[in-house]
């Protein structure tokens, strides 16, 4: 179970993240970003996810992905699930959530479903 203190980490990590994402949008709304950094309590998670879907709908197919993906981890993490493997139910390791903070499989998870996809697509010319 991850304590406090590292879901905090991992919850400013994914924000930053978020901001990096959102320099495409307006002065209001990454104030509304900073404020959720600050404080991160419920009132403020509300109007976090009201950024998070404008921002998603501004940006192109591959940053709004990534925003969704930082959605369902900030999601996650208010469900006490934020860190377990969504597959297998084990912790993910932590390294790999500092590499990759929205990660919802851990290692081995998503080596083998790469795997799995692989096989799916055929042939590649």
């Amino acid at each position: 179970m991850m304590n406090a203190a590292k879901r905090e980490h991992f919850k400013r990590l994914l924000l930053s993240e978020l901001q990096r994402h959102a320099k495409h949008i307006s002065e209001e709304q990454s104030q509304a970003l900073d404020v959720a950094n600050d404080d991160a309590k419920e009132s403020s998670d509300l109007a976090l996810r009201d950024v998070i879907q404008e921002l998603a709908l501004k940006l192109g197919d591959r940053d709004s992905q990534m925003v969704a993906d930082i959605d369902q981890a900030l999601m996650r993490m208010r469900e006490g699930s934020y860190g377990i493997c969504i597959r297998c139910n084990q912790p993910i390791d932590e390294r790999r959530l500092e590499a990759m903070p929205t990660a919802r499989y851990d290692a081995a998870c998503q080596a083998e479903m790469e795997v799995l996809k692989g096989q799916k697509a055929g042939p590649s010319l």
